[in-house]
């Protein structure tokens, strides 16, 4: 396990949530050896996400595991923060209990990939393919985790060594899930360039909080839109989603 796993996205943050609140309500599950919640400079704002990140990752564990967390009277979104590099890949903005583990050599078997990510979480299953003719390793498998942020434990540290050999894990996604994913990734691009670098330097990391606001909440209330993209009902906002909205 790295200090990775130690820092914790907070998103949908009340508008009026300061770095001493949010400490306060996530250092009952550990210590905490940074607190931020961002803010438009400009504005001097709260862009209504933030991060926390805990000394060991057994307290970070404790928190995710307290989900759903209510802070300052906001159902907030707790996730694994994600690195920078990654926050372009479609699966970073997807939620699965199955990961896809590339580079496997032949000696790998199910029961392998089962005693090496355990470590993660609760597995319910864990197969090393085989080509359904041969019966020959195709290089690749899959592990199903009981719950998703397993999952994104075992993603977030991207490489692994099994049996010496070192392999590398993606979330695994439907053709359907991909072409969702990308399709939230920001339009033209100016939406993940805007949104995949958070807290400056703090170490730029990303995720993908979204809400639904009506129209009339959107145009009245909000301060700050960092990217928005289609939406198929005709009340929500001209037909859009938004990403990391923020209110008064």
């Amino acid at each position: 396990m790295t200090n990775q796993l130690c820092k914790l996205f907070v998103g949908g943050l009340n508008v009026q949530t300061t770095d001493e609140g949010l400490r306060a309500h996530f250092e009952q599950y550990g210590q905490l050896t940074d607190c931020v919640v961002v803010m438009n400079q400009p504005l001097q704002r709260s862009r209504c996400f933030g991060f926390v990140t805990y000394s060991s990752v057994e307290e970070a564990d404790a928190a995710m595991a307290a989900r759903p967390h209510v802070v300052d009277g906001n159902n907030v979104d707790l996730k694994r923060a994600v690195a920078r590099e990654d926050a372009g890949r479609p699966e970073a903005l997807a939620k699965v209990k199955k990961i896809f583990v590339g580079g496997l050599k032949d000696d790998i078997e199910d029961e392998h990939l089962q005693e090496y990510f355990s470590q993660f979480g609760v597995i319910e299953k864990a197969q090393a393919i085989t080509d359904k003719d041969t019966g020959k390793k195709r290089g690749f498998g899959f592990v199903y985790f009981e719950d998703n942020d397993s999952a994104d434990k075992a993603v977030v540290m991207k490489f692994h060594v099994i049996s010496g050999h070192k392999v590398e894990v993606k979330k695994a996604l439907t053709k359907q899930e991909m072409q969702t994913a990308g399709g939230r990734g920001g339009r033209g691009g100016r939406g993940m360039g805007r949104g995949s670098g958070y807290g400056g330097g703090r170490g730029g990391y990303y995720s993908d909080y979204k809400r639904w606001v009506p129209r009339t909440r959107l145009e009245n209330h909000c301060i700050r839109v960092i990217s928005a993209g289609l939406c198929d009902s005709e009340n929500w906002s001209n037909g859009y989603w938004i990403l990391h909205p923020c209110f008064e």
